[in-house]
């Protein structure tokens, strides 16, 4: 077993580089079997939920290259199964887009059910409503999703709730349909943006990826080749941000889109903190006092990213004051409370709701991950805290971060992975 072991009380300084979106990646990945053809991929973060849809795409016949350590080729042409294995899938949130894709192209698909992070119940109605309206008879059982279709036809599709997810599969169940989709109150987040983008490079025809209605006029065939670089990862430049925060340092963050993080600069700056925005793709956060308390609901983009509420969290936990978050989103999100508690924080939390009673400092203490960016939250918690803190639980915080606590320690935090 691994664990991180952070000794705190260190203010970061310098500059990091953010890689390639997971969020983007996972699913331009699977979108690459819309064209039967080699892709070539730059900007892709190598973590474990890559490795993860890769392992998955090989499986049904894709040839995978690694050529750089964020670049690789994907060759989809000898596709030869629209059944994903269900043992591997099952453990991944984005394996869903598999259906989208494969539904597309070959008209038929089975895939496992979501997993990932359990942070609560992941409803795929919106994405069966939309799979049907294109045409497609869809079953969900015995923990896996069938779709089929004699053919897919082009359909107005109004999604109930603003999903990513659905958003997503959609599209890439839409682009090679016959005739117009149009797809009413879609989620908006930059990696949407990044997937219309990387399919209309490829020969797709979307319109109005980030806006409140995307319009796919159907194709009947896509590129054989083409190369696309995956947007930043907003959300790791976030995690930065807010570090830079938590620690009273001064970190200057390149290679980010600094348009994807007004909503988390505007409550960094009425905390009281620093931002400055370079030149649209570099930010510098600086903090030189307590931060000031704060009220903050997570909303869809553009509004507060939910991604980003534990590491924001953090920073709550010792600010001037009692803050409020409310997490629209997902109903297990501040699972990550009781083991900042553990380390002395004063958080209740009841529902979709924690109330931050904001305490001077934090103390090194044994901690656990219990998803994705608590874990990150929980090394941003260390770096600050008093003393020592082991954390555990590290597949979690490898599953979207890649060598996290390097660029930690570049910034002069000590830090260490360690094998027990």
């Amino acid at each position: 077993m691994e664990k991180i072991v952070v000794t705190g009380g260190t203010k970061l300084k310098g500059e990091v580089t953010i890689g390639g979106a997971k969020n983007s990646a996972t699913a331009i990945l699977p979108a690459t079997i819309l064209m039967s053809g080699k892709c070539t991929l730059e900007n892709v973060p190598n973590i474990s939920d890559i490795k993860i849809i890769c392992n998955i795409l090989e499986s049904l016949g894709a040839k995978i290259d690694w050529i750089e350590q964020n670049k690789l080729t994907i060759d989809t042409s000898n596709i030869s199964s629209s059944n994903a294995p269900l043992d591997k899938t099952s453990k991944f949130r984005a394996s869903y887009y598999l259906v989208g894709a494969l539904l597309g192209k070959y008209h038929s698909a089975e895939v496992g059910l979501p997993g990932g992070c359990n942070l609560g119940a992941r409803p795929i109605d919106q994405h069966i409503k939309g799979f049907e309206a294109l045409g497609a008879t869809v079953e969900v059982e015995q923990g896996k999703i069938s779709a089929k279709a004699k053919k897919l036809v082009g359909n107005s599709i109004y999604l109930d709730v603003v999903s990513v997810g659905a958003t997503i599969n959609l599209m890439l169940a839409s682009v090679l349909a016959e005739g117009t989709t149009i797809i009413d109150n879609p989620a908006k987040e930059p990696h949407i943006v990044d997937v219309a983008n990387f399919l209309n490079s490829v020969g797709a025809d979307i319109r109005g990826a980030g806006t409140d209605s995307i319009k796919i006029n159907g194709v009947k065939e896509l590129k054989k080749e083409g190369t696309y670089s995956i947007v930043p990862d907003q959300i790791e430049a976030g995690t930065f941000m807010l570090s830079a925060v938590a620690s009273k340092g001064d970190i200057t963050i390149k290679n980010c889109i600094t348009k994807h993080l007004e909503s988390l600069t505007a409550k960094i700056v009425e905390m009281g903190a620093n931002v400055e925005d370079i030149d649209g793709e570099t930010i510098r956060v600086w903090c030189n006092s307590r931060p000031n308390k704060l009220n903050i609901k997570t909303l869809p983009h553009p509004g507060f990213p939910t991604d980003l509420q534990p590491q924001m969290g953090v920073v709550l936990s010792t600010a001037n004051g009692t803050s409020i978050i409310n997490e629209s989103i997902w109903e297990s999100r501040f699972q990550y409370t009781a083991e900042l508690n553990k380390m002395g924080a004063k958080i209740t939390a009841q529902g979709k709701t924690a109330v931050f009673e904001g305490v001077k400092k934090l103390y090194g203490s044994p901690v656990y991950s219990t998803d994705l960016r608590a874990g990150a939250a929980l090394i941003i918690a260390a770096i600050a805290a008093e003393g020592t803190t082991e954390i555990y639980n590290l597949e979690y915080i490898d599953r979207g971060y890649e060598n996290i606590e390097e660029k930690f320690r570049k910034l002069g935090a000590n830090i260490k992975r360690v094998k027990e």
